[in-house]
């Protein structure tokens, strides 16, 4: 696939335009976060199963906050279950930790009041969630029509008879995945002038270690794929990375040939690329690699309103590694954000805009 050429094609640029910028020193840079598997909890260290020599020791708190489909406590820390670990910034000390969290995002296939079914897109297949009677009516909120056709965009846990959703993860209502809004050109300034694209980032995924498809089940460059089968890289809380709604789809960039133009101008890039990606809640900043096409957020023209209210559209998901060192938190869903697109055009220096 093309992303694995990106650390060379970044070498390849460093060596003619020099290294990429750093964050400004304003910008705080990302903050230590760890994903694994829960092998022993006690009120004073989590110990995780990284799939490194040695599990990770986390020091715990009675501050530390834990989540595991809202608020818990130790309980929760079950050996075997999933969790993500963010560390304080000036300790080593646990500040969060989420549990088995899940979110899925796309459009509705079928569903009851009691069950829906979500066709993720062409990268990460369908999924079943199962609406809790006291948890509808938030649901109902920001998907007042859950119908086949519609967008679907919920926070889940992760429980023995499958996905249970929590919360919406928009805070507007849906619309029909084949209706993309368009912003007045007034209120969305073209990358090219602005210089750094504002909207909305998420994350998209689990906390289940990504995996490689064999190459022979690699989809021809563009191609639409039936499910993750066909898709080289997994969504995953180990692996930092970016899905992003403008990959090219042209020649091998990794983009999707039917992937709409979202309602947030962005140049075209390719998987493999490097983003800056600057969280304005938090004031964090990080390099982050292009690792799949963001063809299904490229649907979405909601706002976040984390810390004000953002411009429409989602400019970057997110894999929930690389959102919580961003100081993102995985139940609040999404985070204001910008993109430094003179730092990226640095790490892939034949970015071009939308014709």
């Amino acid at each position: 696939m093309p992303y694995r050429d990106g650390a060379r094609r970044r070498l390849r640029s460093r060596a003619v335009l020099g290294p990429i910028a750093a964050p400004p020193p304003a910008s705080a840079g990302p903050v230590r976060a760890v994903c694994g598997t829960i092998v022993d909890a006690s009120p004073h260290v989590l110990v995780l199963d990284t799939g490194d020599a040695e599990p990770a020791r986390v020091p715990m708190t009675p501050g530390t906050s834990i989540w595991h489909g809202g608020r818990a406590g130790l309980p929760a820390l079950v050996p075997g279950r999933r969790a993500l670990v963010r560390r304080a910034a000036d300790s080593a000390v646990a500040e969060r930790v989420w549990v088995d969290i899940v979110r899925v995002t796309g459009t509705i296939d079928s569903c009851t009041q009691k069950v829906v079914h979500v066709d993720g897109g062409p990268h990460r297949g369908r999924a079943e969630v199962v609406i809790p009677p006291n948890t509808l009516g938030r649901i109902l909120v920001r998907h007042p029509r859950m119908e086949p056709g519609y967008l679907f965009d919920v926070i889940c846990v992760q429980r023995p008879g499958g996905l249970h959703a929590v919360r919406p993860g928009t805070s507007q209502p849906s619309h029909p995945a084949d209706r993309v809004a368009s912003l007045p050109p007034a209120a969305a300034p073209a990358p090219e002038e602005s210089g750094a694209p504002a909207g909305t980032a998420t994350w998209f995924g689990d906390l289940t270690p990504p995996s490689w498809d064999p190459p022979e089940a690699e989809s021809p460059p563009g191609a639409a794929a039936s499910g993750p089968a066909r898709t080289r890289w997994r969504p995953g809380g180990d692996l930092r990375g970016a899905a992003y709604p403008a990959v090219d789809p042209e020649g091998h960039a990794g983009g999707c040939v039917d992937a709409p133009e979202g309602c947030a101008p962005l140049p075209y890039l390719s998987c493999g690329s490097a983003l800056v990606v600057h969280n304005q809640c938090a004031d964090r900043t990080a390099l982050v690699p292009i690792v799949e096409c963001g063809c299904v957020a490229a649907r979405y023209c909601d706002r976040c309103v984390e810390c004000g209210t953002s411009p429409r559209g989602r400019i970057v998901e997110l894999t929930p590694l690389s959102f919580v060192e961003l100081g993102g938190d995985l139940d609040a869903a999404c985070f204001n954000v910008t993109l430094d697109l003179a730092a990226t055009a640095a790490a892939h220096p034949s970015m071009e805009g939308r014709p």
